[in-house]
């Protein structure tokens, strides 16, 4: 039975955002992601069988070796997810900011 994961508690997990920063820039093999972290190989495994299961994660056989690559189009809905806060935050954080100003303007 194949449950579909969740994305956000996906990326929760340090371990696997660490696995996505280090993928972010090449592929690279299941031995070469685990020889960038102090835990077992079975460990980095289950990581990257999650991530691959929310479709973060696609693997490209070559040869006999199985490559992991960032879902760019998966990572995509994320970002778009996320926006409407980070642009909320932005604007709440301005506002702050003038008035911060505006204070600082009055006192001198």
């Amino acid at each position: 039975m194949n449950l579909r994961r969740d994305v956000f508690q996906a990326i929760a997990d340090p371990t696997r955002r660490a696995i996505l920063l280090l993928l972010a820039s090449q592929s690279l093999t299941a031995g070469a992601i685990a020889s960038n972290f102090d835990t077992a190989r079975p460990t980095v495994s289950k990581h990257l069988q999650i991530l691959t299961e929310c479709e973060l994660l696609q693997q490209e056989q070559t040869g006999r070796e199985i490559y992991y690559h960032l879902n760019p189009g998966k990572m995509k809905e994320i970002a778009d997810f996320i926006e409407p806060f980070r642009q909320m935050w932005d604007d709440r954080f301005n506002k702050l900011e003038a008035i911060m100003k505006n204070y600082q303007s009055k006192k001198s």
